[in-house]
């Protein structure tokens, strides 16, 4: 997927920018794509046209268990091959689609209900219809425990041999929420043959960097993936900010990939501006 890209510069946040273009409280990103699929379109148009590689469907929600209890249960393959055709009518050829794959929620047994069983039929489901919508990878992305990312790629396994990513939410600064460092995902996940590996979301810009730093120094062979949040959120008067302004963002994000990520880009609170500050400091 990399070979014959240099740095690979990915998109930015969904959900929050689908706030900025008024989605209303409560309601699910995923139940967009058939209500507001032009404003769908036009986000993923607006990262394309920053320059953007990547970009990501609107289907981090979109699997069986999570999707069960709103009102676009069993609409599992509706859900995501209808969001992998917007992505694609939107940017065309020439940018690669990622089918985002979130976590389903739930913990894993013997801390919460999620089984093993459970989660490979869920994933499978939802990268088969991510697959027949046409998208060019698979992004695993901001898993928090090591198990569900592994049954998440087992299960794509049995259904598409599309690349995979995986990517990790170092929600407690450096390390998962399950207290896992980026030495011990890196040496987990051996042998998986991944597209890349890394971090998304987590904490601030600093604690991405040292992520990013951890993973390079454990031997990470697959490319390193890094897409954080334009910073800690804020909770104002005006609602929640993100502190980090484009020029802020696209320099930190730069230093990453100069120090050896192959792919960035943004999570929550990054913007198409904030992509275009990155693209013009990453020289594009």
């Amino acid at each position: 997927m990399l070979e014959a890209r240099g740095v690979l510069l990915a998109d930015g946040g969904t959900g929050t920018n689908y706030q900025d273009m008024g989605i209303e409280p409560g309601v699910a990103p995923e139940e967009w794509i058939f209500d507001e699929p032009d404003r769908v379109m036009d986000l993923h148009r607006s990262f394309a046209e920053v320059g953007c590689d990547l970009i990501s469907t609107c289907t981090f929600g979109a699997s069986p268990v999570r999707l069960q209890d709103g009102p676009l249960s069993g609409r599992v393959r509706d859900v995501n091959t209808r969001g992998a055709e917007l992505a694609r009518a939107a940017v065309g050829d020439d940018v690669l689609v990622a089918g985002s794959v979130g976590p389903t929620g739930q913990l894993t047994e013997p801390f919460g209900p999620l089984t093993k069983e459970t989660a490979l039929e869920a994933f499978a489901e939802q990268a088969g219809a991510l697959a027949d919508g046409g998208v060019d990878v698979l992004m695993l992305e901001t898993f928090f425990t090591l198990d569900e990312g592994r049954w998440a790629a087992e299960a794509i396994r049995t259904v598409s041999d599309l690349p995979i990513v995986i990517s990790f939410s170092f929600d407690q600064g450096t390390r998962t929420m399950m207290g896992l460092s980026p030495a011990d995902l890196t040496a987990a996940v051996d042998g998986l043959d991944l597209a890349a590996l890394g971090a998304n979301c987590g904490r601030s810009l600093q604690d991405n960097a040292q992520v990013a730093a951890e993973f390079l120094d454990a031997g990470l062979t697959a490319p390193l993936w890094i897409k954080p949040n334009a910073g800690v959120p804020q909770v104002t008067a005006e609602g929640v900010v993100y502190p980090e302004d484009p020029s802020s963002f696209a320099a930190q994000v730069a230093e990453i990939a100069q120090r050896g990520a192959r792919v960035v880009g943004g999570c929550c609170g990054s913007t198409p501006e904030h992509l275009a500050a990155l693209a013009q400091a990453l020289g594009r």
